[in-house]
């Protein structure tokens, strides 16, 4: 069998599955058993198959990815995460403060979880109500915190970055430092958005906030929580004390001790944080060992390879690839969530993307920030129905679907800068080499 007929005859059976209405996991697996059973025999392939899930669930340093989630968790039902919105909305007195203070928790919050989706959870959902108290725009007030989550995916430790380096062999701290400049400059793009949008629109920001001031001791419970957690997090990993994987154990455990002690979790918040976990390592789990056995499938037939000697053959510039590559992963992203995306064609896309000669430690960085895009895209925009859910009525999701799109441009301009200015996301990782 050619290996165009097995990559076309892979996704072929993938959409149709999908469309059918499988769950993604499942549905990898499925598309893939067919080409599986062209090289081994129907017990051999029972067989490789388990040995694929048992590889992926007694990975090392995929143990990292739970420990993360369930950090998050932890600080999402603690006060831990609610009080950093709160103090920074408190502590700036300028005009749009909240708005400024949402966007600064969320990228406080992405320093210490990998999710976009739980940032948005967390911190949209006790900074939404709040902006529509004050008397923010729908849209805006919508916009920033479904925008706003994205950062706790650019900033370590982040999930899309680990999920990268696994699947490409990149080192993860190197990923992980990588994303840290990009991570501050899309918090200023951002803000940067807020002011304009108030001078375009200056009645979606009151003109002044009523805000109690925090005491001292509030402050400390707040700020040192989330400072001693990321000071954790970084120095084990790039002073080489850790890897990443012992690095968020270490992280968990600090922080289920932290969220007990000063802030205010229950056994019953403690329990709904580990079933949470769970939950989500149920499905990424499957995930992973699907796209584990879709992997073996496509390299076994060369599929990587063999599309990358096509589209060289071609003789496009390494920028027209890439071009072409960020519009396939955004448009994609409209109907896939980033997860999915990224086991099911990046082992195809990299390869392309080396032999292009761009550094892959560089196009995690332009991925990721891709991959951002898509969670704010409809119709399968996942942090537009997060913010959408949790204003329970009060914001359609066209209004933040609308609000979302000055965002989205501050993240096409980031690509457009890291494409520009390459140094933007290797200058760090270099120095600390």
């Amino acid at each position: 069998m050619e290996w165009y007929e097995v990559g076309l005859g892979l996704l072929g059976l993938l959409v149709l599955l999908i469309g059918m209405g499988l769950p993604i996991p499942f549905a990898l697996a499925a598309a893939s058993l067919p080409f599986l059973w062209q090289i081994q025999s129907f017990q051999t392939s029972l067989v490789s198959s388990q040995l694929k899930l048992w590889g992926v669930w007694i990975n090392y340093i995929l143990l990292a990815v739970p420990l993360f989630v369930f950090l998050g968790e932890l600080i999402g039902r603690s006060h831990i995460g609610p009080r950093l919105y709160q103090f920074l909305h408190q502590g700036v007195r300028v005009r749009g403060s909240a708005a400024y203070g949402s966007i600064g928790a969320c990228a406080g919050f992405g320093a210490v979880s990998g999710s976009s989706m739980v940032g948005s959870l967390t911190i949209g959902g006790v900074a939404l109500p709040e902006m529509l108290r004050l008397g923010y725009g729908k849209e805006l007030s919508s916009g920033v915190l479904a925008a706003g989550g994205t950062l706790s995916v650019l900033l370590p430790p982040s999930l899309i970055l680990l999920f990268y380096g696994i699947v490409t062999d990149q080192s993860i701290g190197d990923l992980f430092i990588a994303g840290v400049v990009p991570g501050l400059i899309l918090a200023t793009l951002f803000s940067v958005v807020v002011m304009i949008w108030g001078v375009i629109h200056p009645d979606d920001i009151p003109a002044s906030e009523q805000a109690a001031r925090m005491t001292l001791f509030q402050i400390g419970a707040t700020v040192g929580p989330i400072a001693l957690i990321g000071l954790v997090i970084t120095v084990a990993i790039y002073g080489g004390i850790a890897t990443p994987t012992e690095a968020a154990a270490v992280a968990a455990l600090l922080t289920v001790i932290l969220a007990f002690g000063v802030g205010g979790l229950r056994w019953a918040g403690f329990k709904d944080a580990l079933f949470s976990t769970m939950r989500t390592m149920g499905y990424l789990g499957l995930l992973l060992s699907a796209g584990t056995l879709f992997g073996f499938v496509l390299t076994y037939y060369r599929v990587p390879q063999e599309f990358t000697e096509l589209f060289l053959s071609f003789e496009l510039s390494p920028y027209t690839v890439l071009a072409i590559v960020l519009v396939f992963y955004i448009l994609l992203g409209m109907f896939l969530e980033p997860v999915s995306m990224t086991f099911i064609t990046l082992p195809t896309i990299f390869p392309l993307m080396a032999a292009a000669g761009f550094d892959l430690i560089w196009f995690g960085v332009v991925y990721t920030v891709t991959m951002e895009i898509a969670v704010l895209t409809p119709p399968v925009g996942l942090n537009l129905y997060v913010i959408q859910g949790i204003s329970r009525g009060q914001v359609s999701i066209g209004q933040v679907i609308r609000g979302c799109l000055p965002f989205i441009g501050a993240l096409v301009l980031l690509i457009g800068l890291l494409i520009a200015f390459p140094q933007l996301a290797l200058w760090l990782p270099e120095q600390m080499q």
